[in-house]
C-alpha cells in the first residue's frame, strides 16, 4: 500500500532571476560596447566559468589577482566585476514579491537556496534587507563551498531549515537545478513567470 503524496508546507526560492533580475550582459555592455571585444573578453577569461568559482566559495580577491596577473589588458574589467557586481542584479522580478509577501502574510515559512558570491552576497542582502526579512534563512553557495545542483547543498540547506524533503517547494528558473531538488525528494517548480508560479502554489494550497 503506498501512501498519499505529502503537500508541501514550506517554500523555498531561488534568488537571481525569480525574485530579482539578473542582467550581467548589460552591464558587460556598459563596459564594452564593441560586440565582438565584449564577447573576446567573455571567451578570453572564461568568465562565466569563473563566476562560477566565486558562486562556489573562491574569495573574489584572490580570484581576481590570479585572473589579472594572466590578464593584465583586462584587470581593470575584472576589478569593476567585483566592485560594480550589484549592477548586474536589476529589478525584482514581476509580480514575485507581491506572492512573497501573501505566502509570508499567510504564516507560509519561506527560504532561499542561491548560487551567489559570498563576497557579493553581503552587500546586496543588506540593500535588499527589508525583503529579505521575511525569510526564515537563506543558503548561500560561496559561504557553503557547494553548488547547486550538488545533493549536498540541498540536504545541507534541508538540515539548516528543519524541513524533510518533502515538506518544501523548491523554485528555480534552471531545470538543473529543479531536477536536482527533485532528486532529493523536494517537490519543485520551473520558474517562468509570476504567473504560472502562482497557479502552482494555488494548487499546493499555499495561496
Amino acid at each position: 500500500m503506498t501512501s498519499e503524496p505529502t503537500a508541501p508546507t514550506a517554500v523555498i526560492f531561488d534568488v537571481g532571476n525569480v525574485l530579482y533580475g539578473w542582467d550581467p550582459e548589460s552591464f558587460l555592455v556598459r563596459q564594452i560596447a564593441d560586440d565582438a571585444a565584449r564577447l573576446k573578453f567573455i571567451d578570453d577569461i572564461d568568465l562565466w566559468g569563473w563566476h562560477d568559482t566565486l558562486d562556489g566559495g573562491r574569495p573574489f580577491e584572490e580570484a581576481a589577482a590570479e585572473l589579472s596577473e594572466t590578464f593584465p589588458d583586462y584587470a581593470h574589467l575584472i576589478s569593476a566585476w567585483g566592485e560594480r557586481f550589484g549592477e548586474t542584479i536589476s529589478d525584482p522580478v514581476p509580480g514575485v514579491h507581491a506572492i512573497v509577501e501573501t505566502l509570508d502574510a499567510r504564516g507560509v515559512p519561506l527560504f532561499a537556496i542561491t548560487n551567489f558570491s559570498a563576497d557579493f552576497w553581503a552587500p546586496f542582502r543588506a540593500r535588499e534587507d527589508a525583503f529579505f526579512r521575511r525569510f526564515r534563512d537563506i543558503v548561500v553557495s560561496g559561504e557553503e563551498n557547494l553548488l547547486k545542483p550538488d545533493p549536498a547543498l540541498y540536504y545541507r540547506a534541508l538540515d539548516r531549515f528543519g524541513l524533510r524533503a518533502d515538506e518544501a517547494l523548491f523554485i528555480d528558473d534552471r531545470a538543473i537545478n529543479v531536477e536536482g531538488a527533485r532528486a532529493v525528494g523536494m517537490h519543485a517548480h520551473l520558474f517562468t513567470a509570476a504567473g504560472d508560479l502562482r497557479a502552482r502554489l494555488e494548487a499546493e494550497g499555499l495561496l
